[in-house]
């Protein structure tokens, strides 16, 4: 659970988990796998989860249980990234926010157990409590059906022919056992649960210090004018890469780091967004910094070896300063890429 704390930030580190734990009845944090949806209705569509760039399937990334503690329709919130995998965009990202009051109609109004369920099986669900039927390939809204056993659903006609090409063709008759045939579509990123941490306030302030005496110390030989050409790009440039690396010095395996309304950490003085790069939400209010993702992520998505390049510096996620309500669906919010190739 990510909760906004005065000034400081919550950090996100990766550790594996057991399936039943990842489920949406757990109010999970996590990465990869398929979403493990909040609200049970109203969620976005096919349109909505394409890449603007290639108009492919994103493929979900990661999500944030991030309930706002003096709001009663916010009890249950949560923020869903998702982001486009397909060479050579590998560059679309979209991000959406549901919430709940503690009362719906989806779950139960005291806390979930932290023991395992009796049945703790690896089935795969396909069907909401709302009656949504979910893409066999990526876990999102499926509104189109197996033309044959009308069964299986999907989000798209390339899902479709992926699930068909590597084993749906054969149980596609077999539709007592199409939930439990789910081949690997090499597509979901490897599964994880965020768990968040504090931030230690005292940050290494040493280090800084020392890191600028190393670069003064090392322009000593400059001759004077390259120093003042240098001076205006390179001081602030060095400044913004040194102060990210000292805010993650202590916990260098942070993949993840909230705190609403916080000034985000940037990799890079380019590619910072203005206020005015920031759009308003539609209900009119401003949007505000909620949390990034570092790109120590990458390291365990394994990208890689899926023949795929998806690649980020850093990912900041605003969203609606007053979390507004729009429907009971789910509200796109926005996203900001800066990209590894961006840093000096």
């Amino acid at each position: 659970m990510a909760v906004a704390s005065a000034g400081l930030a919550e950090l996100g580190f990766v550790e594996a988990a057991p399936a039943w734990r990842l489920r949406s009845e757990q109010f999970p944090s996590k990465v990869g796998g398929r979403p493990a949806w909040l609200g049970a209705a109203g969620l976005p569509g096919p349109e909505e989860l394409a890449c603007a760039l290639c108009g492919r399937p994103l493929a979900f990334l990661l999500q944030l249980y991030a309930p706002l503690p003096d709001r009663a329709d916010a009890f249950h919130r949560c923020l869903f990234l998702f982001c486009c995998r397909v060479p050579p965009c590998c560059a679309g990202l979209r991000v959406f926010r549901n919430q709940l009051p503690r009362k719906n109609d989806f779950y139960s109004y005291e806390p979930p157990s932290e023991n395992p369920p009796p049945e703790t099986g690896e089935s795969v669900c396909l069907q909401l409590k709302s009656g949504a039927h979910l893409c066999r390939v990526c876990g999102c809204l499926g509104p189109k059906t197996c033309s044959r056993c009308h069964k299986a659903h999907y989000c798209s006609k390339e899902h479709q022919t992926l699930d068909w090409r590597l084993g749906h063709k054969q149980a596609c008759t077999q539709s007592e056992y199409l939930d439990r045939t789910i081949p690997d579509h090499n597509f979901l990123f490897p599964e994880f649960e965020i768990v968040i941490e504090t931030e230690d306030e005292i940050t290494p302030e040493v280090v800084e210090k020392e890191n600028e005496s190393e670069i003064i110390g090392s322009m000593g030989e400059v001759p004077e004018e390259e120093l003042d050409s240098m001076a205006k790009h390179e001081s602030r440039e060095d400044k913004i890469f040194q102060k990210f690396k000292t805010k993650i010095a202590l916990e260098p395996e942070q993949v993840l780091r909230y705190g609403r309304g916080i000034a985000p950490i940037w990799i890079s003085g380019e590619n910072i967004p203005q206020e005015k790069d920031i759009p308003d939400c539609p209900c009119g209010a401003k949007r505000i910094f909620e949390f990034q993702v570092m790109p120590q992520l990458l390291n365990y998505l394994k990208a890689d070896t899926l023949g795929t390049s998806v690649d980020w510096g850093v990912v900041a996620v605003f969203t609606c300063a007053e979390s507004c309500r729009l429907g009971i669906g789910y509200t796109e919010e926005f996203v900001w890429k800066q990209d590894i190739t961006d840093t000096p």
